[in-house]
């Protein structure tokens, strides 16, 4: 490469971050779009950002709430499973002790259709219990939100 090619590669504006763009400042903290902008408009732009940096802090302390509300009722939601667990384990072990001690075979029909009805009398009751649960669970999770995000709207309007 002799020196007029050198000569000609360093002159290129955008390799020097000391070359201005538009407000004064080094290319590489100056966007493009800044361009032309004006005191008033930027200005305007300033407020926007606080603004919107007032509602992202809003809006983050409202999902962090929710998610601990959501966990709370996760965890809620857990331990009911496993007391359900539990009791229909101890069903099904009180089953078989009978089932055990039964002499005839309509006996042994008898337990059978007894045990059936109110195993699925405790499973449907045990089923609405779940689901309520979850019901209100969703329903604590949501309102945070729904209630969050439209102050944090309000504040960035």
């Amino acid at each position: 490469m002799n020196e007029a090619n050198t000569k000609e590669a360093n002159t290129n504006p955008k390799a020097g971050a000391d070359v201005g763009h538009g407000l004064g400042l080094p290319y590489f903290a100056a966007p493009a779009f800044l361009n032309g902008m004006t005191e008033q408009s930027l200005a305007r732009a300033k407020e926007n950002c606080a603004k919107l940096n007032a509602a992202s802090g809003t809006f983050n302390d409202v999902l962090s709430q929710a998610y601990s509300t959501n966990s709370r009722g996760i965890a809620d939601y857990t331990a009911k499973v496993i007391e359900f667990s539990g009791t229909n384990t101890n069903a099904a072990l009180d089953f078989l002790r009978h089932l055990l001690g039964t002499k005839s075979p309509s006996e042994l029909l008898q337990l059978s259709a007894t045990h059936g009805r109110k195993n699925f009398e405790t499973t449907t009751a045990q089923g609405r219990e779940l689901w309520e649960l979850a019901r209100k669970v969703a329903t604590e999770t949501a309102e945070p939100i729904k209630k969050g995000f439209a102050s944090a709207l309000q504040k960035a309007s």
